[in-house]
């Protein structure tokens, strides 16, 4: 693995750490200005501002997120940095409801300078088990 695949996929763990520790100048600094989220639960569209918000008070929650940097694909197209990898993760939203869900996800990251990554989407999609025909 490069040093570059390395150093995005820090970046990835630093932003599951900043939602489980609920960590909002660590969102700030990790999401780009014009970010955008895709939810694994029910593909409602969040910008930054939002999920910070909902981050730093509190009302939006993330238990436990387990990442699987092993499993991740890392790829560069310029200056952008793409990971695809699988999260499990528990979460309560801002109306008390807990989701639980095993996800795929693809995260875009853009870089400021070198070493320097902002994540500007994220998406995930749930991991259902294999229907038995």
């Amino acid at each position: 693995m490069s040093a570059d695949s390395t150093l995005l996929l820090q970046h990835d763990q630093s932003f599951f750490d900043a939602l489980v520790t609920g960590d909002a100048d660590l969102l700030r600094e990790l999401l780009s200005d014009d970010f955008l989220l895709v939810s694994v639960e029910d593909g409602a569209v969040a910008g930054k501002d939002l999920l910070v918000g909902l981050v730093a008070s509190g009302s939006l929650r993330f238990p436990a997120i387990d990442s699987f940097p092993e499993e991740s694909i890392v790829r560069f197209v310029g200056d952008v940095g793409i990971v695809v990898g699988r999260t499990g993760m528990n979460f309560t939203g801002a109306d008390g409801t807990e989701f639980s869900a095993g996800s795929r996800y693809t995260h875009v990251y853009a870089a400021d300078s070198p070493g320097v990554w902002r994540l500007v989407s994220a998406q995930g999609t749930t991991i259902t088990a294999p229907k038995e025909g």
